[in-house]
């Protein structure tokens, strides 16, 4: 028996991280329901908040449920016509922000923006020139000031490194580089050379056989590189490495990119980087 949809919107009048952030880690206490979701962004005006107010109003009346509304809108006269609508609204910063005033004995900015937005310029450059340096580390594509690199993610084909390394270099600075290992490296039981030096910024990933097997399988079908086989071998001569040389390593099977990530800055002892100098990398 199929459940009835519920709609869920993740209203704010800039981008909208924040509200789908924290609607969809509170839906995912309910897997079980049917919940369509929808992000609806730059709610800056009234004629814009109106018209989100009868795009609320035409689900309700259609689906016979109030759509959830997860709200980030700080100007008071746009969130005053959204809560007009039939939805069940839900106002993160009412929720978060009265307390934090009244334990803090201050009023909040209430900046539209303030959260993602380029209001500390200095980390914002830091995260650029740690994206530059990830897209220029990407693959083994050069180990040139491989030495700047907070991380190096090692690991087979398709284990999950290059979205980890952009997820670690924009939230959160990281210089995160990523090498793959060859059949040769596996067979020789050895890393390449060129990451000898820095074996202590190794990090490795690995993953289930079945599940990278399925995997490759798109990219390249009934091939020795998609084989379960080759799959199996890959992976357990990848980990036996790790094992051997001290690398720290993941299983990324069933893993989220936002999962993988925190577990390696919480593994490898990492943090957000503090601004320090260096020498920035050519754009790409």
């Amino acid at each position: 028996m199929s459940l009835p949809k519920r709609m869920a919107f993740f209203v704010s009048d800039r981008t909208g991280i924040t509200a789908e952030t924290l609607g969809h880690s509170l839906l995912t206490q309910f897997e079980s329901l049917n919940i369509e979701k929808q992000a609806v962004r730059f709610v800056d005006t009234p004629e814009r908040a109106k018209a989100l107010r009868d795009r609320i109003d035409r689900h309700f009346r259609e689906d016979g449920l109030k759509p959830l509304v997860f709200s980030t809108l700080i100007a008071e006269e746009t969130r005053a016509i959204v809560k007009q609508a039939n939805g069940h609204f839900i106002d993160f910063f009412e929720v978060f922000i009265g307390p934090l005033e009244q334990e803090l004995g201050v009023k909040s900015s209430l900046t539209a923006g303030r959260s993602h937005g380029l209001t500390d310029m200095v980390e914002y450059s830091r995260r650029i020139d740690a994206v530059n340096f990830t897209l220029n580390h990407d693959d083994g594509s050069t180990t040139a000031h491989l030495a700047e690199a907070d991380i190096i993610l090692v690991g087979i084909s398709r284990t999950g490194k290059t979205p980890t390394c952009l997820y670690l270099s924009l939230h959160y600075g990281i210089r995160a580089a990523n090498f793959p290992l060859t059949e040769d490296d596996l067979e020789d039981m050895k890393l390449p050379n060129s990451l000898r030096p820095y074996q202590d910024k190794l990090f490795g990933l690995t993953t289930d056989p079945m599940r990278l097997a399925q995997i490759r399988h798109e990219r390249m079908p009934n091939s020795k590189y998609s084989s379960l086989e080759q799959c199996d071998y890959e992976t357990r001569q990848a980990e036996a490495l790790f094992r051997k040389l001290g690398v720290p390593y993941l299983r990324t099977t069933m893993k989220s990119i936002e999962e993988i990530a925190t577990t390696i800055i919480d593994m490898a002892g990492l943090e957000k980087r503090k601004v320090r100098p260096h020498r920035p990398q050519a754009h790409v």
